[in-house]
């Protein structure tokens, strides 16, 4: 299924949609086509959309990100923070639980289970680990929402990078 862009009157990306709601915002008169694909006419001399912006702008609440096992996975590349390995993949504590580390964005990493299990209950210093990234907490909801269509989308077409911000 085609995906299309959708961004605020602001140029702000908002979300990813499916083709046939970006077409009915369009017909609602509630959204314009940016980009379009050429070759595909979907008749009444509308083509099919690939952008669309919003004619008015919504305000976005401030969102938090919830911390989950996807989550972390995303924002580590499914790569194991230790050795890059992307296969056998587990979340790991920084800071062992057994040692007073919490379940926080900051304290958890996406490591192989060969890792994992070398870790064990020690700190990364004691196991002889380094970390490839320093693990945070993602700011912007709708830019870290965004990155999961990103690379699937980029494949498909090239016409979205110019609303991408990231």
């Amino acid at each position: 299924m085609r995906q299309v862009l959708l961004l605020n009157s602001s140029y702000e990306p908002l979300n990813v949609c499916s083709w046939r709601r970006a077409v009915v915002l369009m017909v609602k008169g509630k959204a314009v086509a940016l980009e379009v694909e050429q070759q595909q006419n979907l008749g009444s001399g509308i083509n099919l959309p690939l952008v669309i912006r919003l004619l008015y702008y919504v305000k976005i609440p401030h969102k938090d990100i919830p911390l989950t096992r996807r989550n972390v996975m995303h924002r580590d590349h499914y790569m194991c923070q230790y050795c890059g390995k992307k296969s056998d993949l587990t979340i790991d504590h920084v800071i062992p639980r057994s040692k007073g580390g919490q379940d926080r964005w900051d304290n958890v990493v996406v490591a192989c289970l060969k890792c994992n299990v070398g870790k064990g209950s020690k700190s990364v210093k004691e196991a002889g680990l380094t970390l490839k990234n320093k693990p945070v907490r993602p700011q912007y909801f709708m830019h870290f929402e965004l990155s999961k269509h990103r690379n699937r989308a980029l494949r498909t077409d090239e016409r979205w990078q110019k609303y991408l911000f990231f």
